[in-house]
């Protein structure tokens, strides 16, 4: 089985976070931040073909609500998403590892 995966606003937007704030703490490092996005986007395509491997987003009872770890450097990122009736995963946010959670 195939899934489609889309992005919301909020997490193409924190996607353009992600990526400024990259180029800043490293002085303007689009390598860097080039690598960052393409491992998010090389983790998300993991989504497409078997979104239930990923942990259950915890709090709360949802089944359908879960994370994503992204490896990057010497931690890494964390995609929020959620599967979808007619095979559709929608991420709903992504973080840098360190950064508050999603709740």
């Amino acid at each position: 089985m195939s899934y489609v995966v889309r992005f919301t606003p909020e997490a193409e937007a924190d996607l353009i976070r992600l990526y400024d704030f990259i180029l800043v703490r490293d002085q303007g490092d689009g390598v860097l931040a080039d690598r960052a996005l393409d491992a998010i986007r090389h983790g998300v395509e993991h989504l497409s073909r078997s979104p239930f491997n990923c942990r259950k987003a915890y709090p709360g009872n949802n089944p359908h609500l879960r994370e994503l770890i992204i490896a990057f450097g010497a931690s890494g990122y964390v995609a929020l998403f959620e599967i979808e009736p007619a095979e559709i995963v929608t991420v709903l946010a992504v973080r840098h590892q360190r950064e508050d959670d999603f709740y």
